[in-house]
């Protein structure tokens, strides 16, 4: 019988989209490697820095990019209380991690919990419920529409050079001005907007996954400037890139 909380330790290929549904509350934490979830019409891109608690019995997506280990915790629902949302996903604290690390001495065939497991897990399941309140900005809704669905995955595609709003409206189908709506029904932002939200996500994951200068991941994510990338940066997470890279160094 499998105890009231534990850690799953364990290396993935990449792979998905893949439907992920389990009837444990779950805390997915990456140690190494970047996943993409999908829940409620909307997606985050999830690097080390960041972990998802995930409701018990209720369905996401989720795309793991690139060679993954993670170091996931699951709670019984009589254990910790529900989730006030069923995929949230936030910066992982140095206490948060270092409990993680704690939990990895018990897995799924430990027995029951001693009082010291029961405490260590009782106080991460209160530590990532608090930084559950303050989710991730790095979020981007998903279009309803195939059509808009066709032209946000060609921004995503040109997003590293000089994408024109007008030929990705016509290489669609669809006028500029209907393409505009569609951002603005569907997504709640504009064009230019959702692109600078693309190219910020994948700023945050260069930034998990690579040692690259900073310089570098912002030529390689579409800014020409240093200063407009940092500003852009700063304006979505509050964070410089470098310190928020260095939150990746704190959490080793």
């Amino acid at each position: 019988m499998e105890p009231e909380a534990y850690c799953f330790h364990r290396h993935f290929d990449p792979a998905g989209p893949l439907a992920f549904q389990v009837e444990r509350h779950y805390l997915l934490h990456a140690l190494e490697g970047t996943l993409r979830l999908e829940a409620e019409g909307r997606r985050w891109t999830l690097p080390p820095a960041r972990a998802a608690l995930i409701a018990a019995g209720h369905p996401i997506t989720v795309s793991i990019r690139t060679k993954l280990t993670s170091a996931s915790v699951l709670f019984s629902t009589d254990f910790m209380p529900e989730p006030t949302e069923i995929l949230s996903v936030f910066d992982m604290s140095p206490l948060a991690r270092a409990l993680v690390a704690e939990c990895r001495q018990w897995g799924p065939d430990s027995g029951p919990l001693s009082l010291y497991a029961r405490r260590i897990f009782e106080t991460l399941a209160a530590v990532v419920a608090e930084l559950a309140q303050n989710p991730s900005p790095c979020v981007l809704p998903s279009p309803s529409s195939a059509e808009l669905a066709r032209a946000l995955a060609m921004t995503e595609e040109l997003s590293q050079g000089s994408p024109s709003f007008e030929e990705i409206a016509r290489a669609t189908g669809q006028s500029p001005r209907a393409l505009s709506r569609r951002f603005a029904a569907e997504m709640g932002m504009t064009w230019r907007e959702a692109l600078r939200r693309v190219r910020m996500i994948r700023a945050v994951e260069a930034l998990a996954t690579s040692d690259a200068p900073i310089t570098e991941i912002a030529m390689s994510v579409g800014y020409n400037s240093l200063s407009a990338f940092n500003a852009a940066f700063r304006d979505l997470t509050g964070k410089s890139p470098s310190a928020y890279r260095a939150t990746f160094d704190a959490l080793e």
